[in-house]
């Protein structure tokens, strides 16, 4: 197998970054050869993400490895460990299936930091005979982890999460903005309707402030994450929102009613926006997110009709 991209796996990854064919990104399941792996070369273990997959093997260019492949129904490696499909089980599985161990003579398996929440180390040997050995966090630090006789640095281990790995996950937020921008569009509808009004291009003007917190909630607030204050991504992004959408009424001379609505709706929606981050966020934990849409979701819901309730009225 090439450790070399092609064009078409490029355009591919791409286009699934913005949820074109994304749950149908895979590869299969089983055992592959990186350069001319022999019995004492390495084994590595990933998901069946095409994405995870290719960044794998990308860096492993110059390298011969065993590339051990396992169903996790094509999700990350991450999101596949809390959610049980990558597990000591179908590790198991898949290298009997396999038959890599008479393909190699060493007994370790090298699998992503990241699945450690999914994976029990020790049923794994138990199953298979096969010591498991954390790699680093970053496909990218694989080479020298290698070099350095699969010894990981404390920098290998650190979560980043930089602007850049944020930035990367915004396309398939904005994809799911289509959730809250059609029903903004109805209710403008609805409002045009009720005042009398025939459908025309005013009712695109009208959702141009909410485009604005659309792009706010699923690319702004995720890239300045660390720069807003609070914890709370809720909090972060109504915070976001109500300094943007009070320069905006400023700005456009907006009456008290005009205002109060327009704080009132805007904000909430940056932060419920930014409140669906969390599950592509390394920040959050599940009880975490959880806690925080019991308290947010009822009161940026609350926000949002009073909000409406004022416009109509208005």
């Amino acid at each position: 197998m090439p450790a070399r991209l092609r064009a078409r796996d490029r355009l591919q990854g791409w286009l699934a970054r913005w949820g074109y064919r994304r749950m149908r990104y895979t590869v299969a399941p089983g055992l592959y050869a990186v350069g001319a792996p022999h019995p004492d070369s390495p084994v590595l273990v990933s998901a069946n993400y095409k994405l995870s997959f290719d960044s794998l093997r990308v860096r492993l260019s110059g390298i011969d490895a065993w590339l051990l492949v396992v169903d996790t129904k094509g999700i990350n490696v991450w999101c596949s460990a809390g959610k049980g499909t990558f597990s000591a089980g179908e590790i198991a599985l898949r290298l009997t299936m396999s038959g890599l161990s008479k393909i190699v003579r060493q007994r370790r398996l090298i699998l992503p930091q990241l699945s450690a929440p999914g994976v029990a180390a020790h049923e794994v040997t138990r199953l298979t005979k096969f010591q498991v050995i954390y790699g680093p966090v970053r496909a990218a630090d694989i080479p020298e982890f290698l070099r350095r006789g699969i010894i990981a640095d404390p920098a290998m281990r650190k979560v980043a999460f930089g602007f850049k790995d944020r930035l990367v996950l915004t396309p398939i937020e904005l994809v799911h903005t289509w959730k809250v921008a059609l029903p903004i569009l109805a209710v403008l509808w609805v409002q045009h309707l009720l005042s009398g009004k025939s459908a025309n291009w005013d009712i695109g003007t009208a959702f141009l402030p909410y485009v604005g917190a659309i792009l706010a909630g699923a690319v702004v607030v995720p890239a300045l994450l660390p720069w807003i204050p609070g914890r709370s991504f809720a909090f972060k992004g109504w915070l976001f929102g109500f300094v943007a959408a009070l320069i905006y009424t400023r700005v456009l001379r907006f009456g008290p009613i005009g205002t109060a609505s327009q704080l009132a709706i805007l904000p909430a929606i940056v932060s419920i926006l930014s409140l669906f981050f969390t599950g592509s966020s390394t920040f959050t934990s599940l009880s975490g997110v959880k806690k925080e849409m019991r308290i947010a979701v009822p009161v940026l819901s609350i926000l949002i009709l009073a909000g409406i309730v004022i416009s109509f009225v208005s």
